[in-house]
């Protein structure tokens, strides 16, 4: 069983920057770990993602560039820098686990989900 939570959201000026955290609990070694958003409306949808080790990671085309996916597996947290932020990127954001996701990019291959933290970017 895992249990994960995030962290680090908020409200943030179109330009500004924030990082999100996740920080894992339970029997986390070896899982491969995403990071999902779903904006009022719409569909969840796959933000970044990263395996056990950190040495692959994917990402969405909408945020390639601007955000970075890493963990520190000593300290069981995954995090998300997220740089020049626009109002689109305005979501729930959700962090997920799984030990062996076939496809990263998809949420259908993750077990286990966060609650979401709230990122609003607006002036």
């Amino acid at each position: 069983q895992v249990q994960l939570a995030e962290s680090g959201g908020g409200l943030v000026q179109p330009g500004g920057s924030l990082r999100l955290s996740c920080a894992a609990s339970g029997r986390t070694f070896n899982y491969a770990m995403g990071w999902f958003r779903q904006a009022p409306g719409k569909e969840r949808e796959f933000v970044a993602a990263a395996s056990w080790s950190g040495g692959v990671t994917y990402y969405a085309d909408s945020v390639k560039g601007r955000f970075t996916i890493s963990r520190d597996n000593a300290k069981n947290t995954v995090y998300l820098q997220m740089n020049s932020l626009k109002p689109e990127d305005t979501a729930v954001y959700y962090c997920a686990a799984d030990r062996f996701p076939r496809d990263y990019r998809s949420q259908h291959e993750y077990t286990y989900w966060g609650q979401g933290t709230q990122v609003t970017v607006s002036s």
